[in-house]
């Protein structure tokens, strides 16, 4: 017999009611909070970033693809990963179909990483991805907006992320070994190199030649990314979670 709360049909539908209500309600702030992200001011980017593309080296402007609004992903894959950032790879495995749509749309969705292309590329492959994924590894791009840090802040405990300073090393009598540990089960690496990138999307929009920044989040701001969670919250059970208990979608055991 179950623990949860039982009720009749009509007990069920009362109750769904009033949470009706709160949906909508929060269904038209969220309606609110998309019309003030669309009127923050636009920064003109005046700094050459160079990177490198499935069509050889290119410009920010160059992965608009034709298109005037790109939105970017900062996906965490360090110079020094053996592989793609689980939780970055979970959020990406929605790209491909959202893709298509928002390129009919006028925006053109692209991921963009530090490590070299080479290494991307065969990661995209292994995951069956086909969304355009460009590197800024010799480039200051993931750094300038927030989603890669220098060794020099990490040691100075000053690490700019979701617009604040951070200090991301482990704190006074906290076992580094259990970090470096969880690094290396995600991306092969120890804590300081695996945090040394940061998940982010930002937003760009190109008009008259000029490319503007308009909008970036970080952290629970990506919440919305993650498709899964979008399901589970409708779930009987919701995010029922005990730590990390997603993977790369090619290393789960068949059910």
């Amino acid at each position: 017999m179950t623990d949860h709360k039982t009720g009749t049909r009509e007990e069920w539908l009362a109750a769904r009611m009033e949470l009706l209500e709160a949906e909508k309600e929060l269904t038209r702030r969220s309606d609110e909070l998309a019309q003030w992200r669309q009127e923050l001011p636009w920064v003109r980017i005046d700094k050459e970033y160079r990177l490198e593309t499935d069509e050889g080296p290119g410009s920010l402007v160059d992965l608009f693809g034709g298109r005037s609004q790109l939105l970017i992903y900062h996906f965490m894959f360090g110079p020094e990963y053996t592989a793609g950032c689980p939780s970055c790879s979970a959020i990406a495995d929605g790209f491909d179909r959202s893709a298509v749509h928002l390129a009919n749309h006028d925006v053109t969705l692209c991921a963009v990483s530090r490590a070299p292309l080479s290494r991307l590329q065969a990661y995209k492959k292994r995951m069956g991805w086909s969304f355009p994924w460009a590197s800024s590894f010799d480039s200051d791009f993931n750094h300038d907006f927030q989603a890669a840090n220098t060794r020099e802040e990490w040691e100075s405990g000053a690490v700019e992320y979701n617009f604040r300073q951070m200090d991301l090393r482990p704190a006074p009598g906290e076992e580094s070994a259990g970090l470096d540990e969880f690094a290396s089960s995600m991306v092969g690496t120890d804590w300081e190199t695996y945090r040394h990138e940061g998940p982010g999307v930002s937003a760009f929009v190109l008009e008259d030649g000029v490319v503007y920044h308009t909008y970036s989040a970080y952290a629970r701001g990506l919440d919305g990314l993650w498709s899964m969670y979008q399901w589970l919250d409708r779930a009987p059970l919701g995010r029922n979670e005990t730590g990390h208990w997603w993977r790369r979608h090619d290393e789960y055991e068949s059910p």
